[in-house]
């Protein structure tokens, strides 16, 4: 089994506030390929077939809750150099680079518009010993 999902649909309060973080993002995680959908800003992993893809939309709505979206780092590196990036580009509330554990090392911060959301890199499989 490869992937274990295929996307997710994000809500944001206003879309011209988060837009442009999102421009910035997606792309140092890996999602690549802009796709043009009417009212989302939409992109998707580069790779042949059908890959994983991230999207939002405006909801005026929506409020923020404490669900939050961890995205996958390979290394401490290449979580560091996105954490360089994220006061940049308009995250919010920024908590950390920091080791929750000597195999669990995570930055938590929020979008423009209060979605939580994580980027971590994990050494094993929490019930490893």
């Amino acid at each position: 089994m490869g992937r274990l999902f295929d996307h997710i649909d994000l809500r944001v309060h206003r879309m011209e506030e988060c837009a442009p973080f999102y421009r910035e993002f997606l792309p140092l995680l890996g999602f690549t390929e802009r796709v043009e959908i009417e009212g989302w800003l939409q992109f998707e992993a580069r790779g042949a077939g059908i890959t994983e893809f991230f999207g939002l939309t405006e909801d005026r709505g929506h409020r923020p809750n404490r669900t939050r979206i961890a995205f996958w780092a390979e290394t401490r590196e290449q979580l560091d150099a996105i954490a360089r990036e994220l006061l940049r580009i308009g995250a919010r509330n920024i908590e950390g680079p920091e080791s929750i554990d000597p195999t669990y090392y995570a930055i938590y911060f929020e979008d423009p518009s209060g979605n939580a959301l994580e980027i971590c890199h994990r050494e094993r499989k929490f019930n490893d010993p």
